[in-house]
Order: structure tokens, then C-alpha cells, then sequence
């Protein structure tokens, strides 16, 4: 760009690198915008490697990238990669209790499975799938499918599903105790980070419909297959805009205050003379944010509503062994197991998944190398590392696969994370920070943000939806004048799959049904 024309174009500051931010800082440069985009991290393009101590390879948690992520996989693309290259194929993954395997998510894409309408499809690939769980529990789950009909009903109805705990809904669906505690509980901890009864019933049906239910292949998952997210796809990112737009990234930098200027709109803050500011950040951040901003917290009540809100602490471990375990599968769920005082816990054979050289950081491999994440992990925090370690390779991995309890750790990493992740409580809908803020040129993004029209189909605590928003958040200060008449240009958004036939249907269906019975007085049997 050149001198002239970059000192004409507006500027604009992302608060925020992770998935929202980066998503927000390309769509913003992609529009010939200059762009300031601000984090703690000390190096937020990826660039340099987060070792441990040891000087080995280390990565805040092991995420998955599912069947219906397309801007991400077209992020990949278009940065010149393969898909191939960047992720693992889709793989199995194992459900553990005390009790040993309970359950097993095949790649319900895979050849050998009949591709047929969903739910129909999921129930026929997974009939020998649970090892202890009666089909007796399982058929259960059909008051579930009316819920995924009905939830979205109308905003009257989504709302009457927020206030009520999951928990709450699946006893009024009759679920069975055991459906409930053998699979549905640990898939909301590993997938939302809370038990049912700390959930809002709107959001838990959400995830389950995405990740489980639109489609039969919907719960395909697939990993990073060298070193870290990072690494494999915010690095080639960062490289790209840096050589080829005006963004500049600081590091190192937390962001405490934005002011605002006379006409009610964001003028300064971290930098002078702001034509925009998008917050790219979850309830934590924006907590520290608004209580350094009397001026904004004046202005916009729907932050401070958003900063009002919990977060879930998370842990981060990775440990590598002084020789290899067998798994059926490389990613697992724990559940049920009282060592996790409460928390969701997975454990990822990384071996199997990445190079094993490369994961020991130069030095010659000697074994396994397994990430193990806690969720909810609030009452394991106080614990120490080497309790933390004890407690994976004394009682949770053994009891899952015996072969843990014949290797030893040669080294080992901690890291805790407290009030990192949102909380989707009951009730906490309303409460969750708008895409547009009552203030012009201020946009929020991040997972837990409403896009309101501009809502996507990924859901939950989830990376494809956090990129979106930060293209949506960008596309809204393009949209509504803040960047100038000569700066409106709006990135693509790729939609997720289409609602198979039968779902369409069958919603229609349902709205008609329940707004013919409201005018009579009789509500729906599940809400109110």
C-alpha cells in the first residue's frame, strides 16, 4: 500500500488475536483499512513456538476442527494450503468412565456407513457403539429431537429455553438418568464446559444439533497434523497481511480502557484517532474493559451486562511418557471418574496424531506424548503440578486404558487457565455482548456474541464461529459507514450446511401446530 494512500485510509483497533480478532484484522485489511490488532500474548501471529521450559512444544489446549468449519477450511485454502496437509483425517474418538470404554464416535463419513437422513443415519452407524449403555436408555433421546424442532421456534421460545437449565429440560423430556450421565453429560462438559445443570437449555440443544444431529456426519472431527493451530494456520495468516496490508500487530499489550469522544463514538484508547474498534474478547476481557471505561460503561449497558457475566477456568496439560500406549482411538473423553472433582476431562495421543520427533523438541523420542485438558476445572486449579500429573497417570488414565499404568512421565507441563472460557449459564442470552454496539463504530466478536440477521449456523464454544464473527464484526463497521463511503467492501461468509428435508418439515410442522394451540391458552409442554 502506498504512503498516500494509507495515510487516507481509516484505522481501526482489534482488541483481541484470538480466531475473532485475526478473523476481523482480515476482513478489515482485505478492505484496504489500516488495522492495530492488540494482545497480551507476547507474539500473536503464531510465529514464535510456545516450548515449555524444557524446550519442548507446548499448545493452550487440543482443538478440533469438525465437518461444518468451511470459512476456516476455506482460510486454509486460500492461504495456499491443503486440507491434507494442515489436518489429520477425521478420526474415532473413545468415552471412558471408572467402568472402562462406554462409548465410541465412528467418522460416520467413512465408506462403510450408508449415508441416510439424519437422525436415522447416527442411530444405524452407532448401534454397537455403546459398550454399556441398554438400548432401553438410548431410545430416550426422542424427546431430545422434539426439543432440536422446537427450541428455535420463534425468539419467545428460545428465550423460554435459555432460562431453563438442560439439566431441567431433559427431565421434563424424560431422558434416562443413565443416557444422561453415561453420554450426554460429558459431551455438554467437553463441548460447552459445564454440567446440565449449570447450562442453558437453548444453548446445550444448539451444540447438540450442530455437532450431533443436522447431519449423520456432523460429529466428524479432525486435528492439527503439525505443531500448533497457531503455527499451522495463524502464522501463514499473519505472514500474508503483514506483507501485503497495513496492519500492525502489538504483543505483550493489554487493553484497559477504550475512551470515547464527543459525538459518542470511539476516538481514542490504546491509539489516537480511531475511525473503528472491534472487542475482540470473551467476558474476562471485557470485564477489565468496561470497569477502565466509565464514558463506555455510560454508553452501552449491553456491555456492561456482558461483563457481568462468568467464565469457566480450563487446564492444559501435556506429558510425555518413557514409552508408548496402545489406544483404539488417539481422542478420548473422560467422564464419571471422582478425581476430576467435577470437571470434563480429554486426553489426546498426540503421537498419533503429529510427528512423535517433533513433538519431543529435538530430543530422541521415548514414548507416548499425551495432551490432557480439564473443562470446568475450577476445583483442580489449587492443585499442584505434580498432582496433576499424578492424578493422569495414578487413577484417570489407567482406569481408562490399562496400559498407562506401565509407563512413567520424563516430562510434564501445567498450565491453568482461569475464567478463560464463556459460560452459557441460564438466562445468560440476553446478556451476551450484540455484534453492533449502541455505539457506531464499536463491533463486537468472539463465540459468545449475537449476530443477530447475520447469525451463522456454527455453534457453541466453537473456532469456526469465532472466526465468522470476527468477519461479521468487520463487515458491520464496512456496513455502517464508520470506515467512510470508500471503504464498504464486505468479506464472503461461507454458510454451514443447509437443514436436511425432514428437519425443514418437521419445524414448519411444529410452528404451525403450537401457534394454532397458542390462542387457546395451551403452551408448549416443555417451556414456559
Amino acid at each position: 500500500m502506498s504512503t498516500s494512500a494509507a495515510s487516507s485510509a481509516p484505522r481501526v483497533a482489534v482488541i483481541g488475536a484470538g480466531w475473532a480478532g485475526w478473523g476481523a484484522a482480515k476482513a478489515l485489511c482485505e478492505n484496504g483499512v489500516q488495522v492495530t490488532l492488540i494482545d497480551g500474548v507476547e507474539d500473536p501471529t503464531g510465529a514464535t513456538p510456545m516450548l515449555t521450559p524444557s524446550g519442548k512444544p507446548f499448545e493452550p489446549g487440543t482443538r478440533g476442527f469438525w465437518k461444518d468449519y468451511p470459512n476456516i477450511e476455506d482460510l486454509v485454502q486460500r492461504l495456499g494450503m491443503s486440507l491434507d496437509d494442515v489436518f489429520t483425517p477425521f478420526t474415532e474418538s473413545s468415552f471412558y468412565s471408572p467402568y472402562g470404554l462406554e462409548a465410541r464416535a465412528p467418522v460416520f463419513s467413512d465408506s462403510k456407513y450408508p449415508q441416510l437422513p439424519s437422525p436415522l443415519g447416527q442411530v444405524l452407524a452407532t448401534v454397537t457403539n455403546f459398550k454399556r449403555l441398554p438400548l432401553s436408555d438410548r431410545v430416550t433421546m426422542a424427546g431430545l429431537l422434539y426439543g432440536m424442532l422446537d427450541y428455535g421456534r420463534d425468539e419467545e421460545t428460545f428465550a423460554a429455553y435459555d432460562r431453563m437449565t438442560a439439566h431441567e429440560l431433559f427431565l421434563r423430556m424424560r431422558m434416562s438418568k443413565r443416557l444422561v450421565d453415561d453420554f450426554v453429560r460429558p459431551t455438554l462438559l467437553v463441548g460447552l464446559f459445564k454440567a446440565p445443570e449449570e447450562l442453558s437449555a437453548a444453548v446445550a440443544m444448539e451444540l447438540l444439533y450442530y455437532y450431533a444431529l443436522a447431519h449423520q456426519t456432523s460429529f466428524d472431527v479432525r486435528w492439527i497434523k503439525k505443531s500448533s493451530i497457531a503455527e499451522a494456520i495463524i502464522a501463514p495468516l499473519a505472514a500474508r497481511l503483514q506483507t501485503t496490508t497495513d496492519i500492525n500487530v502489538m504483543g505483550g499489550t493489554f487493553a484497559e480502557s477504550v475512551a470515547l469522544g464527543a459525538g459518542g463514538r470511539v476516538e481514542a484508547g490504546t491509539l489516537d484517532g480511531l475511525d473503528g474498534c472491534v472487542l475482540a474478547v470473551g467476558a474476562k476481557g471485557m470485564r477489565a474493559i468496561v470497569n477502565g471505561s466509565p464514558a463506555l460503561a455510560k454508553a452501552c449497558p449491553e456491555l456492561t451486562a456482558a461483563a457481568s457475566l462468568n467464565t469457566i477456568d480450563v487446564m492444559a496439560t501435556r506429558i510425555w511418557l518413557d514409552g508408548y500406549v496402545a489406544t483404539d482411538t488417539p481422542a478420548n473423553v473422560l467422564s464419571r471418574f471422582a478425581g476430576l472433582r467435577g470437571a470434563g476431562g480429554t486426553f489426546f495421543m498426540l503421537d498419533q496424531l503429529q510427528d512423535n520427533d517433533m513433538l519431543w523438541g529435538g530430543e530422541t523420542p521415548q514414548g507416548s506424548v499425551v495432551a490432557a485438558d480439564f473443562y470446568n476445572a475450577g476445583a483442580l486449579l489449587a492443585l499442584s503440578d505434580e498432582d496433576i500429573v499424578e492424578l493422569l497417570l495414578q487413577e484417570l488414565l489407567p482406569q481408562a486404558v490399562p496400559g498407562f499404568a506401565k509407563v512413567k512421565a520424563v516430562d510434564a507441563h501445567v498450565v491453568r487457565y482461569p475464567g478463560a472460557v464463556s459460560f452459557f449459564s441460564p438466562g445468560s442470552y440476553r446478556s451476551r455482548p450484540p455484534l453492533q454496539t449502541t455505539v457506531p463504530n464499536l463491533v463486537c466478536a468472539g463465540d459468545w456474541v449475537r449476530m443477530g440477521e447475520r447469525e451463522h449456523g456454527a455453534k457453541g464454544l466453537c473456532q469456526e464461529r469465532a472466526f465468522v464473527s470476527g468477519l461479521e464484526a468487520a463487515n458491520a463497521l464496512a456496513r455502517n459507514g464508520s470506515l467512510g463511503p470508500a471503504f464498504r467492501r464486505q468479506h464472503d461468509v461461507i454458510p454451514i450446511r443447509a437443514d436436511e428435508p425432514q428437519v425443514v418439515v418437521s419445524r414448519a410442522v411444529n410452528k404451525g401446530i403450537m401457534e394454532a394451540l397458542k390462542p387457546l391458552g395451551l403452551a408448549s409442554p416443555w417451556v414456559r
